[in-house]
């Protein structure tokens, strides 16, 4: 084999891979916020979970891309173990989907499809349409690799080396760790099961049948990617590449044993129903898969709980009150660009019950003069920027990602709500200044002030309480409709707050320096209102982007 051939498989490889990296960042892109939400919603048991896993790694063309979304969910906390499960499993069927429609040789189609996924990328004016133009253009780049590869290929059956080399290939557990090494070192099962469906059609084989414990290889290394995206995650997070790697090693365990006992007869019934070599790959590729979820789903809940015994222990939880941590998002938690919008909506919907919690410690402090309560306010106001300056930053760094166009859309009305919440932890911050400033001029609040107040703070709280379901339920119509109403009782609220402290002024029921610091303080739960109603606003003219 010369440098030529060497070169023409290598071209032809690394097209291959490019074309699945354009596919599953385009198909990312254009839909994986609506793919989201169907994991979301038609997971809730293990056979329909299974069938949209499937599904979805027949669309992405890549389970190792699928489980490590699932990874990710489980660490969002979008997913349970459960769900995961189901999810793993019709992936490892899906990603067989490559390796048949490589066997229909498409690649002389190829450039055609190639064409058409450029001009339709070049006269495209929607972002949709022009990432589902890159899904078209990856697939015809991922034939023209294949059509190189098989290129390339024609020679080998003359190279000696390699003839001796395939033709050596004859014991079993050495081809479950050929198709192991390889498939861990491109981090696709599909890639190497198509180099093998391909080789096979070009007669490298002296025994086909060894193909079948190179593709129960393939399904070990395949896990490497759940693997390597856990590493940084949450205990959960582990334990869904963990069902991966179990599944895949428990079925290539019992799947070695039958092939060991019966494979003369089950690889005659596979040459029985493929037209050649290439089909006989790709249909045992399926079929192994399909009997491996056939007997594995119904244990998949056990499967799950030995995931508790080879990863055991519980993850250092981070309250919502816990100080200078991130929960949701950091360089501690796993990254994905299809739930990064997620994970950071949940640390701000932290952030923003931090606010709130600060704002009534500190209308209690206003009260109850507690210099423990004025302490921990201001305490907590340097956790609530140390958030803001984390989220916002958090924030400009996935805008620069791959993330779907729907979330990318919505992406900057996320900015406003930070500053929102950060802006209702300076009010707490300012009333507890008027605490101290109470606290230190002695000035008294009548029974009647100190009832209106907690009136105020009522209707506010109520505010903040729907404005804070909103962060990541989208409100409808009717609730930005009820929030507009309660913003405007809290303006009429303040403006009655204000013309009777006028008036106890007038009658010198109370001092000038209570006056004011009342009149302070109306004004700033008026403006907590705001903040409140910005909020939801916000978040529904997001989704209305998207």
């Amino acid at each position: 084999m010369g440098v030529k051939e060497i070169m023409s498989l290598a071209g032809g490889l690394g097209l291959f891979l490019l074309g699945m990296t354009i596919m599953s960042e385009g198909i990312e892109k254009a839909a994986g916020a609506k793919l989201r939400g169907i994991l979301e919603k038609f997971t809730t048991n293990r056979v329909t979970g299974m069938l949209v896993g499937l599904l979805f790694t027949a669309i992405m063309q890549s389970s190792s891309a699928c489980t490590a979304l699932v990874v990710s969910f489980v660490n969002s906390g979008l997913m349970n173990l459960f769900q995961a499960a189901g999810v793993i499993f019709g992936a490892n069927i899906g990603t067989t989907i490559t390796s048949q429609l490589v066997s229909f040789n498409l690649s002389d189609y190829a450039p055609l499809i190639l064409l058409v996924g450029v001009i339709i990328s070049m006269v495209a004016k929607k972002q949709t349409i022009e990432k589902f133009a890159d899904v078209i253009t990856g697939f015809g780049v991922l034939f023209l690799g294949i059509s190189t590869m098989s290129s390339g290929m024609s020679s080998l059956r003359e190279s000696q080396t390699v003839v001796d080399t395939l033709s050596g290939l004859r014991n079993p557990f050495l081809a479950v760790m050929v198709g192991l090494v390889i498939t861990a070192i491109v981090q696709s099962s599909s890639v190497t099961v198509s180099l093998t469906l391909l080789m096979a059609q070009r007669g490298l084989f002296t025994d086909v049948n060894i193909c079948l414990y190179i593709i129960l290889g393939c399904n070990i290394g395949a896990c490497t990617t759940a693997l390597l995206a856990s590493l940084s995650g949450k205990k959960d997070a582990k334990r869904a590449a963990m069902i991966h790697l179990l599944f895949n090693v428990i079925g290539t365990v019992l799947m070695f044993i039958v092939f060991q006992i019966a494979i003369g007869p089950i690889a005659d019934g596979l040459h029985a129903i493929s037209a050649d070599d290439g089909r006989f790959v790709a249909n045992a590729h399926t079929i192994i898969k399909i009997v491996q979820v056939i007997v594995l789903l119904p244990f998949s809940s056990l499967i799950v709980k030995l995931t508790y015994v080879l990863v055991p222990g519980k993850d250092q939880k981070v309250g919502y009150r816990d100080t200078f941590q991130l929960k949701f998002i950091g360089e501690k938690v796993l990254f994905n660009p299809s739930t990064a919008v997620v994970d950071g909506m949940k640390e701000l919907e932290r952030m923003a019950a931090l606010a709130n919690d600060n704002l009534n410690r500190a209308m209690n402090a206003l009260i109850t003069l507690d210099q423990e309560d004025i302490d921990e306010v201001y305490e907590m106001e340097k956790n609530i920027d140390f958030l803001n300056h984390s989220i916002t930053s958090y924030l400009i760094k996935i805008n620069q990602s791959t993330l779907p166009i729907e979330d990318l859309q919505g992406l900057g009305s996320l900015f406003h709500v930070a500053n929102d919440i950060e802006r209702i932890g300076d009010h707490a911050e300012n009333i507890a200044d008027m605490a101290v400033m109470r606290k230190e001029s002695g000035a008294a609040f009548s029974h009647v002030a100190q009832v209106e107040l907690t009136e105020m703070l009522e209707m506010v709280n109520q505010m903040l309480t729907a404005s804070l379901q909103s962060i990541l339920r989208t409100p409808d119509t009717e609730a930005l409709k009820k929030l507009d109403e309660m913003e405007n009782r809290v303006d009429e609220k303040e403006k009655e707050l204000q013309k009777n402290h006028i008036d106890r002024l007038t009658r010198q029921e109370c001092t000038p320096e209570a006056g004011m610091i009342f009149s302070n303080v109306a004004t700033a739960l008026e403006r907590v209102a705001d903040h409140a109603r910005n909020i939801a606003f916000y978040i529904r003219k997001r989704d209305d982007i998207v």
